[in-house]
């Protein structure tokens, strides 16, 4: 007997279910359980990863549909992992971060009958939707509330994985110290180059206790679960840290200045909720201020952190970056911030 290739197996299984339960091929895409495939560092990394988890529980909660996920392990697991969910029906598969794009790519070709959904990254294909952020805008907010409350003029940025996407974070981070202070001194130090430094909150803290011993007093972690060392070394030293993605303003409440937040919790569950509804749209989704993408948190954690007066000057400064008064340059785009 001859075997069918993969893809139309998973053809034959739909229309078989067609032909049983008497749905169209759309009605069983819209009732098809999404997928999410994290990146490196684990869905409880108390940063990127846990948002997309967090808007995966809402879409689960909301619509009382059931969802399958996988943490990725090392880099051989991701274009296995894509393909799994595919040919267990999954719709959407949603992968979380730059690294997946990859393996998206070439499983979504495989499986153009479901939709796919990448967040952090572009994939051209009729069948991908892509979301990105414009991570420069809120880090730009982060480097002006860093150097408004520093003592010493001196502020540190701690990134994980040296990618572009970070040297974005960096550069948004440093235009806006210097837009509020242009004798301010930035520090900065990457975590590694490969997917380890995501979760190395114990080189984090070195970098971070480095950078204290030299005059910083604010620290802008841009690290996933390294971040974690960043924060309890401030916290130790009685010094100030940003934290990214998600709001982490929690975790050491008095020493967590802020968090530059990503709208990857809302993305998640807008891609899902999309499929079930039947509104998937493919195509690019640029997220900033003004979309309320990304932005700083301000809560109960921190309150007494941010003065009146440095909120009404971050607050002005938002406001200038929507209406186009101060153009924040972009890393990847603009060849600005050349490190």
């Amino acid at each position: 007997m001859k075997l069918l290739p993969t893809r139309r197996v998973v053809l034959a299984v739909a229309a078989t279910l067609g032909a049983v339960t008497g749905l169209p091929a759309v009605a069983l895409a819209q009732t098809a359980q999404p997928a999410v495939v994290y990146d490196a560092g684990g869905k409880f990394d108390k940063s990127f990863n846990e948002a997309a988890y967090v808007g995966i529980e809402r879409y689960k909660k909301e619509t009382g549909g059931a969802y399958l996920d996988f943490e990725i392990q090392n880099d051989t697991q991701r274009e296995q992992a894509f393909r799994r969910m595919a040919q267990k029906g999954a719709n959407p598969i949603i992968g979380v971060g730059f690294t997946q794009a990859s393996a998206i790519e070439k499983v979504a070709k495989e499986f153009p009958q479901l939709k796919f959904a990448i967040v952090d990254m572009v994939v051209n294909l009729p069948n991908v939707q892509s979301v990105v952020f414009k991570e420069q805008e809120g880090s730009f907010l982060a480097g002006m509330a860093a150097v408004l409350v520093s003592k010493s003029g001196k502020v540190g940025f701690v990134g994980g994985m040296d990618v572009p996407l970070i040297r974005r974070f960096q550069c948004g981070y440093e235009q806006g110290a210097k837009y509020a202070n242009p004798k301010a001194e930035l520090l900065s130090n990457m975590t590694g180059t490969t997917p380890a430094a995501w979760s190395d909150p114990t080189r984090g803290g070195e970098l971070a206790r480095n950078q204290f011993s030299r005059g910083v007093d604010v620290i802008f972690a841009a690290a996933g679960g390294t971040g974690v060392g960043v924060y309890q070394a401030a916290k130790d030293a009685g010094k100030l840290a940003i934290g990214v993605d998600s709001n982490q303003n929690h975790l050491h409440p008095g020493t967590m200045l802020t968090s530059m937040t990503k709208g990857v919790d809302v993305a998640v569950y807008n891609i899902a909720r999309s499929v079930k509804d039947g509104t998937f749209k493919p195509g690019i989704q640029a997220l900033g201020l003004k979309e309320n993408g990304v932005g700083l948190a301000m809560d109960v954690h921190n309150a007494k952190l941010v003065s009146a007066d440095v909120r009404k000057k971050l607050d002005a400064a938002q406001a200038d970056i929507i209406g186009g008064k101060i153009k924040v340059a972009d890393y990847m785009a603009d060849n600005a911030c050349k490190y």
